[in-house]
């Protein structure tokens, strides 16, 4: 691997003021395969998102990246850690890949660069993801990486005209390291 930040199928970058276009056109693939419904928002609403996150400072350990593949270089979705508790060690994980590219393993290892930096870089105990319980491919992908649901809210989230349970996951390091070894292979 050239870096860090590199695997085989995925690079993760600093978001890119540039990469509004993408993040606008998978917004609108997801209102329109029956995804959680969101407002719609202007193309300057994700202008300006994409602004700021390209100058976003890492506050206590919560950034989003971009997901960009190896081989062409065409943004896929992103990936970040989206809240923290750094004095327990433990951090929340997510990540989103555009519908197009989904199912060819862009997400497994964008989680695995990313849960390798927080685990050795930043030296967090503990990784957390909170899954809606319809998301089948989101719970298994969680499941293969090693991920044990630890609870269930029930009926915590209004999904599709119906209360959905919302699956809280974790790993721990020494758990991550035993599958996917904490040092670059």
């Amino acid at each position: 691997m050239a870096s860090s930040w590199t695997g085989h199928r995925v690079r993760l970058r600093a978001i890119e003021p540039d990469d509004w276009t993408a993040f606008m056109r998978f917004a609108d693939d997801e209102g329109r395969r029956g995804s959680r419904l969101e407002l719609p928002r202007s193309a300057e609403s994700h202008r300006a998102w994409a602004q700021e996150q390209a100058v976003a400072t890492c506050d206590d350990d919560r950034f989003r990246l971009a997901v960009v593949t190896t081989a062409t270089g065409e943004l896929v979705g992103t990936v970040g850690s989206c809240r923290t508790g750094p004095r327990s060690g433990w951090f929340e994980c997510d990540v989103t890949i555009g519908a197009d590219h989904r199912r060819k393993g862009y997400a497994t290892e964008a989680l695995v660069l990313l849960l390798r930096f927080m685990f050795a870089e930043r030296r967090y105990h503990k990784c957390l993801a909170a899954i809606f319980a319809h998301n089948a491919a989101s719970l298994a992908l969680f499941r293969r990486l090693g991920f044990t649901e630890e609870g269930r809210l029930r009926e915590h989230v209004f999904f599709s005209g119906r209360y959905d349970d919302l699956v809280l996951m974790g790993m721990l390091a020494d758990e991550f390291d035993q599958r996917h070894t904490l040092s670059e292979p």
